[in-house]
């Protein structure tokens, strides 16, 4: 037997034992150094451990929920946007990117950021308007799916300090600050179930508006900074610790409202000449 039959011998052996296997593994094609397309096995652990970390904090939120612990779920939906927001950066920072992360991320967002926003605030205080209820969560749900969608169709053709419509993670701390914020103040979410279902059908349009949001995608994190930067970092965290449920759901309020006030901004700036004709 020949050296390259002995190959394909084991190359045969290696293949069978893999079929065998009761889990299928992934393989991805990716550009080679030449354009040539190289075909790989298996997939990047630390970006994706970020990944499941954040549809796990997701899931628990949901259970939560479905417990009555609703700060509890609030706090996990938060957990999971900085979960969220460390992924890509890790894989960025480790050249670790892949169809597969991307794929995987998306769908980590849609339960943590999606589903799990809707649950909460239908468990608080949505269920007790019966069907209008769900149908203000649905609006939501549908929102966050549908800004995903479009995000995921349109990634390289966007100008990338900015988001067209409020991000779903913004969303979600939107939602999800509403519910903690409110339980904190020892407000029962049935009492105000029509206006919480208000604002959350508002965030989940506002995710599929083309409304801009910036992004904060062009802060350079690994160049230096002034050393006052740090003690104004502290400062913050030292401030959202006080009171975090309500400035947490202040700070999305503002993030929320940011993006019609610049477009409204820009609409005046745009008119003042007209006018001054």
């Amino acid at each position: 037997m020949t050296d390259k039959q002995e190959q394909h011998s084991t190359d045969d052996d290696m293949q069978a034992a893999h079929n065998m296997l009761p889990i299928d593994e992934h393989i991805e094609e990716v550009p080679g150094p030449g354009g040539e397309k190289v075909r790989h096995r298996g997939i990047y652990l630390l970006p994706n451990l970020f990944t499941t970390a954040a549809l796990f904090s997701g899931f628990y939120a949901i259970v939560s929920a479905m417990d009555g612990n609703f700060a509890n779920a609030s706090i996990a939906i938060f957990v999971a946007m900085v979960l969220d927001g460390l992924d890509g950066r890790v894989a960025r920072m480790t050249n670790t990117q892949s169809a597969f992360g991307a794929e995987f991320d998306s769908l980590s967002d849609m339960v943590a950021f999606g589903v799990a926003p809707a649950l909460v605030v239908f468990s608080w205080s949505l269920s007790d308007l019966g069907k209008v209820g769900w149908i203000f969560a649905f609006i939501y749900v549908a929102g966050a799916a549908l800004r995903l969608a479009r995000f995921n169709t349109h990634v390289g053709d966007e100008d990338k300090r900015f988001f067209t419509g409020l991000a779903s993670p913004s969303g979600a701390g939107f939602v999800a600050g509403m519910v903690w914020a409110l339980s904190d103040f020892g407000i029962d979410g049935g009492d105000i179930s029509f206006l919480v279902g208000l604002l959350t059908a508002l965030a989940g349009l506002m995710m599929v508006s083309n409304v801009r949001y910036y992004s904060f995608k062009d802060f350079d994190l690994k160049g230096r900074v002034p050393f006052f930067v740090i003690l104004l970092v502290v400062l913050v965290f030292a401030i959202i610790s006080t009171d975090p449920s309500r400035i947490l759901w202040f700070i999305f309020i503002a993030y929320s409202l940011s993006g019609p006030a610049q477009a409204l901004w820009r609409w005046r700036q745009k008119q003042k000449p007209a006018s001054e004709a």
